[in-house]
């Protein structure tokens, strides 16, 4: 293969673009972990963590995929048989389903067709039959990354209270932290699921739990077994800066990079931005006569697009030619969406010119693969970034 000039476009949904400040910050040289310079820097990353999540109270910071903080929502408020309503809004909301069954929980998975999130008003239907309590947790993907669909989680929090229901309430934003609003105090979450190399901009190997009040006196009897993933030992040396094993300590210095990069810019300006790429991704894609996944405009997800072909047509060769092609990488169709569906990735260290140098690249390659497009999506694209 011949060497190619230029950069990468890498457009799947995460891991994302990670910026030149974030790279540097990594490679600084690796401190003592016990040494008082760890601990400034794990105090400073404890307060600087919460407006993310939009959450006053503790944020702990794992050195694991988020796959582990899932596990860690779990295994730190439940115990072996309680009962979880889960929603089946995606590839990753039946991972998690299949995890908490490993686990020996009992779910209840309300059956979804991957084009729309997590229904509130079924949810509210089966907390008013659950008159016992017998229902422990609600699990729900904010933003499904395998289909670009976001939950309506406050209208799911009013359903929890208006049915004065007392399950806990997790939610997954491991593609929505960093780049769709959310607030976990204001919208009652009580354990929110986060990770690294999405909207936060980083290498995978950092994720997150952001925890309520509610949540950690659940974890006061919570029975499954845990040790690794225990809150209680982390936040205790948390206190003092530091952690109970080896932390990612040079992920941790990126982690302070791509935060103060949040802050510069602003969390309102961020969502903002997000939303615009979105809008244009979304413009690009009727015009170029396809159909965008998610079925529900109050649903569409500000950090990638999925786009639905026809049968005739194979998604995951147009994905192959465009990175033969242009060397760029888009996300391919998972589990049931196998063929079907590619994913734009239009999230983290991303700006306008990059969006149309992505949709640009995008539209030769669907015209490459004969799929049968009105080459004006692109330009529709462009309108909506020219008059934003």
């Amino acid at each position: 293969m011949s060497a190619r000039s230029g950069r990468h476009f890498l457009q799947i949904p995460g891991p994302t673009n990670v910026p030149d400040r974030v790279l540097r910050a990594i490679a600084q040289p690796t401190i003592d972990h016990r040494g008082p310079d760890f601990a400034e820097l794990t105090l400073d990353l404890l307060v600087r963590t919460k407006p993310v999540f939009g959450t006053s109270g503790p944020v702990i910071i794992y050195p694991s995929s988020g796959t582990g903080a899932w596990e860690a929502a779990l295994v730190n408020t439940l115990s072996p048989g309680d009962r979880v309503l889960a929603f089946e809004t995606g590839h990753f909301a039946s991972l998690w389903r299949d995890m908490a069954e490993r686990l020996g929980l009992i779910v209840e998975f309300v059956p979804g067709d991957w084009r729309r999130g997590a229904e509130p008003a079924a949810l509210a239907e089966r907390l008013a039959a659950d008159t016992a309590h017998g229902i422990a947790a609600v699990m729900v993907v904010h933003n499904e990354t395998s289909t670009g669909v976001a939950s309506r989680i406050p209208e799911i929090r009013a359903a929890i209270d208006e049915a004065d229901h007392p399950a806990l309430l997790l939610v997954d934003t491991i593609s929505s932290l960093g780049s769709i609003d959310y607030r976990h105090d204001d919208w009652g979450v009580d354990v929110t699921v986060g990770c690294s190399q999405k909207g936060l901009m980083l290498p995978p190997g950092l994720s997150f739990n952001a925890i309520s009040e509610k949540a950690l006196a659940a974890a006061a009897t919570a029975r499954l077994p845990k040790s690794y993933w225990d809150w209680t030992a982390i936040l205790d040396t948390n206190e003092h800066g530091f952690y109970p094993y080896t932390p990612a300590t040079n992920l941790l210095y990126g982690l302070r990079e791509a935060l103060l990069l949040l802050e510069e810019e602003g969390l309102p300006n961020v969502f903002a931005r997000h939303n615009r790429h979105a809008a244009a991704t979304r413009a690009a894609v009727r015009g170029w006569g396809l159909e965008v996944l998610c079925v529900n405009e109050r649903e569409y997800s500000s950090s990638l697009t999925a786009v639905l072909l026809g049968e005739q047509h194979d998604a995951d060769k147009v994905r192959r030619i465009i990175l033969d092609r242009f060397d760029m990488s888009l996300g391919t169709g998972l589990g049931k969406l196998a063929g079907r569906v590619f994913r734009i990735g239009h999230l983290g260290d991303f700006n306008d010119l990059m969006l149309a140098g992505t949709l640009s690249g995008v539209q030769m390659g669907l015209e490459l693969a004969g799929v049968d497009i009105d080459p004006a999506g692109t330009q529709a694209a462009l309108e909506v970034l020219r008059t934003a």
